[in-house]
């Protein structure tokens, strides 16, 4: 696969072409230090998948992430600070934009954590240099998005929602979280597969553009209605049967910790019929298991239909398996959740 390193730094220009060169599956096709050279080198390189650095001279990596969606697309990996707000606030605007992955950025040689980020932008790499992408489109409206919503016959109204998202996902929840209401009746919680050191930032950044209250989630605590939960970074995020959340460190699930499959098998045993299930774009199989053990407790289960998931591998997993009650395009199923919650919804 042909990786183009979008770099300003001479420093880490080296550490990635040392680090992608260490992977057969990779090439390094070319090393540019702005997103203008870029830009004129995408046509001409012809890059399968793009590492983003996020700070860069003249045009920063978020509107370098957006033209090359709209004139360009192509799998983009962005390379990021994960302690600098700005990079970190610029890095989640990238991931909204059509960035598919963020990773930290490479640390020295003689650092403790070299290898284990080395082996992550590897793999990141090649994983979305296999992603299909178009040009970015806008998912503002859909032709049905005021249609009547179908849900399956109700038996109880739920009390407690969960979204599980990976590849594709930070924008995908911003537009599902976004068009709920700061007073809707259910809490949330989230599980977003995405680097540990980025955590704290990706609920901090969702929570200054989405009506409700969005944190990450702390062992023992009660969750509200208007707020969402976001499970920290390489924990299992479960609820208990009194309601409250419990986090461990469990073995992972489908290679994932947090794990989606895990979430929803706790709210299948806690709650049964009082749940709703949401599982959004992303690659892999996490979290169709745990919805088809919701679905069997009689809880309300959505997966994101493929017009708009930009990777179809977990709602089809799902699909496969019978565990989706509904297939919506994203931008329906907040009006699903919204009236599954709905005390007074007629009889679905």
């Amino acid at each position: 696969m042909r990786v183009l390193v979008v770099e300003d730094s001479p420093v880490i220009q080296s550490l990635l072409n040392f680090i992608i060169g260490a992977d057969p599956r990779l090439e390094v096709c070319g090393i540019v230090p702005s997103a203008e050279a870029a830009l004129d080198a995408i046509p001409r390189l012809h890059p399968d998948v793009i590492s983003m650095d996020i700070r860069l001279p003249g045009m920063d990596g978020l509107e370098a992430t957006r033209t090359i969606m709209s004139r360009h697309p192509t799998p983009i990996v962005v390379i990021a600070d994960a302690v600098e707000d700005r990079s970190l606030h610029i890095s989640m605007n990238a991931l909204r934009s059509g960035a598919l992955s963020v990773v930290e950025k490479p640390a020295g040689f003689a650092h403790a954590n070299h290898a284990a980020i080395a082996d992550t932008i590897r793999t990141q790499l090649y994983i979305m240099s296999q992603v299909p992408v178009i040009r970015q489109r806008d998912l503002a409206r859909h032709p049905a998005a005021d249609a009547p919503v179908p849900l399956e016959a109700r038996r109880r109204t739920p009390t407690l929602a969960a979204i599980v998202a990976s590849t594709g996902g930070p924008a995908a929840l911003a537009r599902v979280l976004g068009a709920l209401p700061a007073e809707f009746r259910l809490p949330i919680l989230i599980v977003q597969h995405m680097g540990p050191a980025f955590m704290a930032g990706f609920a901090h950044w969702l929570d200054g553009i989405v009506p409700l209250t969005v944190t990450v989630a702390e062992h023992g605590h009660t969750p509200l209605a208007g707020h969402a939960y976001v499970a920290p970074g390489d924990q299992h995020l479960t609820v208990a049967a009194d309601g409250t959340l419990r986090l461990g460190r469990q073995p992972p699930v489908h290679s994932q910790r947090p794990s989606g499959t895990v979430l929803f098998q706790s709210m299948a045993r806690a709650l049964g019929p009082r749940g709703l299930g949401v599982l959004l774009t992303g690659m892999g199989e996490d979290g169709a298991e745990g919805m088809l053990a919701m679905r069997r407790a009689g809880a309300v289960t959505i997966a994101e239909d493929e017009t708009t998931a930009v990777v179809y591998g977990m709602p089809a997993a799902a699909a496969k398996l019978g565990a989706s009650g509904l297939t919506l395009p994203l931008d329906r199923i907040a009006p699903a959740m919204v009236s599954a919650a709905r005390m007074e919804a007629e009889p679905w």
